[in-house]
């Protein structure tokens, strides 16, 4: 398989990685992909066409970059970008703390913002979500209501990921729109920078604990 566009060098430059199992190897003008195990050519699978532009790396970044201020703000770091036409038309991170809003996910203030600047609740088609975790269930639900074209996201969300880790609801039958998903794109990158604010945020609940006791 083949990722045209740019070599690993580029990939590697911006430390974003293919999923798990899947190894590169730079020519000229393309990445080429060698599958090891039944479990990574699942993932290949999981989309017709797993490759990642140059637009995408793009994009995944600022994802990050949203990311990275929500963390600043003390909320769990994840970005989300909608993209239509090579244009941004919505963005986010998560604010639940900061807007007192449960549902105020990455993806829902994303898409909250794009509805408003468009003046609809359905996206254009080929509309793209990056985001840099595996979208939860009230998440992949809105986006299908919203209909979303493509869903491209970093890290996988072991215990509430609904793409895959826990349920996929993009290939369940019963909706009448079908996103198509792709993953792994920057997920060493997301997986980091999530571990980094959960590890100092226990250390600081550890130095709140030890301030308590004297």
């Amino acid at each position: 398989m083949t990722i045209p566009f740019f070599g690993a060098e580029t990939l590697q430059a911006h430390h974003c990685c293919l999923p798990d199992g899947i190894s590169y190897h730079s020519s000229p003008d393309s990445l080429s992909v060698d599958v090891a195990g039944s479990r990574a050519r699942h993932q290949l699978e999981l989309s017709t066409q797993q490759f990642w532009t140059l637009e995408d790396v793009q994009w995944m970044y600022q994802a990050l970059a949203l990311a990275q201020r929500g963390a600043e703000l003390g909320e769990v770091p994840v970005g989300a970008i909608l993209v239509h036409e090579q244009q941004m038309i919505g963005k986010g991170f998560n604010e639940p703390i900061g807007r007192h809003d449960a549902t105020a996910h990455a993806e829902i203030v994303a898409l909250r913002d794009a509805c408003s600047h468009l003046k609809n609740y359905r996206l254009p088609s080929n509309t793209t979500l990056y985001v840099t975790l595996e979208p939860c269930t009230m998440c992949m639900g809105a986006l299908i209501h919203a209909r979303v074209a493509r869903l491209v996201y970093a890290a996988n969300e072991p215990r509430a990921g609904m793409v895959g880790s826990q349920m996929d609801l993009s290939a369940q039958d019963f909706y009448n729109h079908v996103i198509t998903v792709q993953r792994g794109l920057c997920s060493e990158h997301s997986s980091q920078l999530l571990k980094r604010f959960f590890r100092a945020r226990r250390q600081l609940a550890k130095q709140k604990k030890l301030d308590v006791k004297k």
